[in-house]
């Protein structure tokens, strides 16, 4: 078994696989190897062992425990001070514990060792083993994998978001807990549904399972789907449309930064592409200019509207409101950017 197949397990959990995995090297037998056999090239250190520290060591008289070492690439897990202080004091051979398991699996245990046991790894390290930790396991949540580093979970989504590939192509990712969930539980819901309505004899087992959501969530939607309703909650489609924001504005989007102005700021734009000839004498220019109409008369009944919805379809009324911003949003991202943005279906 390995990090990898947690996704597989429930059960277990990051925390709770590194400790069993830390318990296995203590475990097994310490034997005593040549230091020449070593490799200590892929330390979480990124500027290498602390030369103060090393002499600390060396100078001592204490009797260190033994090293961690990967066996298949006799890598250092964990040990690099105590390396470099034994050959600063002449030694030929060193005491060593060994880990068997992947590669990857022993970097995140050489991260793990090292994030606070000994001397701690600065801000740089966390970051560069946050960052490597995204590309070998990109499928592991933020939380996972901050409790590694020893970051943030919101400086890990932040990496994320940044770094190229470290989005798994799989819609679910790994928990703290072990537990699978959606990465996007809007996306989750809507192709739960779209499955129940393409086979509504299938178990919910069979739908949670396909749909990378829970049971409980897959028995929500087929309720939901038989009342007549989204089987996304408003208020998901709303904490996704933060998100959404919120993802944009980190990564620059131009548009998330046009869209934050005043309502008032928009009334001279839309007075301007109203004498458009180019607008005013085309049908598409005058359909835009119909729904940008619609818009500004929204924005000044506001208050309105929102007060004297009936109550009884308040839910649908902000459905459709949620629904139809996206859709604008990704015409938006077209026309600013000019690439294509996979369309939505409305409601």
């Amino acid at each position: 078994m390995s990090f990898a197949g947690l996704a597989g397990d429930p059960a277990c959990n990051v925390l709770a696989y590194i400790a069993k995995c830390q318990q296995s090297v203590v475990e097994s037998p310490v034997v005593t190897v040549s230091i020449k056999t070593l490799v200590a090239d892929d330390s979480p250190r990124t500027a290498g062992e602390d030369d103060g520290h090393v002499r600390i060591l060396a100078e001592s008289e204490r009797a260190y425990p033994p090293i961690t070492v990967h066996r298949a690439t006799m890598r250092v897990i964990d040990g690099g001070h105590r390396l470099r202080a034994a050959q600063l004091r002449g030694q030929s051979h060193i005491a060593v514990r060994f880990f068997d398991g992947e590669q990857e699996d022993a970097f995140v245990l050489s991260v793990a060792a090292n994030a606070n046991n000994g001397l701690p790894l600065s801000s740089a390290d966390r970051l560069a083993a946050a960052g490597r930790i995204l590309g070998f396991h990109s499928e592991w949540s933020d939380r996972a994998i901050a409790s590694v580093t020893g970051l943030s979970a919101r400086k890990v989504a932040e990496m994320r978001c940044h770094q190229a590939g470290a989005d798994a192509d799989s819609r679910v990712r790994v928990g703290i807990d072990g537990r699978v969930r959606p990465v996007n539980r809007v996306q989750g819901r809507e192709l739960a549904g779209e499955l129940i309505k393409a086979n509504p004899e299938a178990s919910l087992r069979q739908i949670a399972k396909a749909a990378g959501i829970s049971p409980g969530t897959a028995a929500d939607v087929r309720k939901r789907l038989r009342q007549g309703c989204d089987p996304v909650p408003v208020r998901l489609r709303e904490e996704a449309v933060r998100r959404d924001r919120q993802d944009r504005k980190a990564t620059g989007d131009t548009v998330s930064r046009r869209r934050t102005r005043p309502s008032a700021d928009l009334v001279p734009i839309f007075d301007a592409l109203c004498k458009d000839p180019s607008l005013r004498f085309s049908e598409t220019g005058r359909l835009v200019l119909r729904l940008f109409d619609s818009c500004v008369a929204a924005t000044r009944q506001r208050d309105r509207i929102v007060d004297n919805v009936p109550a009884h379809c308040r839910e649908q009324v902000a459905e459709l409101l949620l629904s139809y911003a996206e859709i604008w949003q990704d015409i938006a991202v077209e026309l600013n950017e000019g690439q294509r943005v996979a369309p939505r279906q409305a409601i």
